[in-house]
């Protein structure tokens, strides 16, 4: 498989320090996350959270050893990671899918952190015709180059959306004609009984404990994956797998 991403681009990829973060802010790049360290001077924290909260960039108080443990330098209590793959707003994406005449499928990630999951789900994805991915500000992984590499280079060709509220994007997605189906274990339909070559979003939870009970009341609908063995559930990839190519195969019936 082809290497998308030196290995030292993890490094290149951090900024150390309070005016290099704002530079970055001003020139509108793209953050994953920033660390903050905890107990921070208010004048230091004062100059930091404002901009951070004005541009919607996740951040999180770390203890000062964490940020030591990459790098030595002075990086005044506060590291931003600058993702390689611009975000986009479903709001402003959505209406193009229509205007270009396609049928709209997305794929939401509620809480998905592993990185090499979010990889694969996002290949699988990019590979099926997903249209976009959308997750949440804030407990999404994080987009660096494992996660790209993991996808073969797919993060970087499917639009990636970030969403404040996944509940409220749910909601939109459904004023905008879209079946939001949450897929899990109780699901109601079988996911083979639901029309997914129609527009439609497909949501998945975290491994850990599923989709939100906030987003499962957002959706429209519910799907679940008929199991056999004694194995609960599958992967999260592995589900995102039988789904998304269900649609595929179903849009391919349709229009044979």
């Amino acid at each position: 498989m082809a290497e998308f991403i030196d290995p030292m681009m993890k490094k290149e990829q951090m900024l150390y320090g309070i005016h290099p973060l704002l530079e970055a802010i001003e020139a509108g790049k793209t953050l994953d996350k920033v660390m903050v360290q905890r107990g921070l001077n208010p004048d230091t924290l004062h100059k930091v959270l404002p901009a951070l909260k004005r541009a919607d960039i996740p951040f999180q108080f770390v203890p000062k050893v964490k940020l030591d443990k990459f790098t030595q330098k002075n990086h005044q209590g506060v590291i931003s990671f600058i993702s390689p793959v611009e975000f986009q707003n479903i709001e402003w994406l959505l209406p193009s899918i229509y205007e270009s005449g396609e049928t709209p499928f997305l794929l939401i990630l509620d809480r998905i952190t592993d990185v090499r999951n979010f990889g694969a789900i996002t290949r699988t994805a990019e590979c099926a015709g997903v249209h976009a991915i959308i997750v949440p500000t804030k407990g999404a992984a994080q987009l660096n180059a494992d996660a790209i590499k993991t996808s073969a280079g797919a993060a970087l060709r499917i639009p990636i959306c970030r969403s404040n509220s996944l509940g409220k994007t749910i909601s939109f997605l459904n004023e905008s004609g879209l079946e939001t189906f949450a897929c899990h274990e109780k699901g109601e339909r079988v996911y083979y009984e639901a029309d997914l070559s129609a527009p439609s979003a497909i949501i998945l939870g975290s491994e850990e404990d599923g989709i939100s009970k906030n987003i499962l009341e957002a959706s429209s609908g519910s799907l679940s994956i008929p199991m056999k063995g004694e194995t609960s559930s599958l992967n999260v990839s592995v589900a995102a797998s039988v789904l998304l190519f269900e649609s595929l195969r179903q849009k391919a019936t349709a229009a044979a």
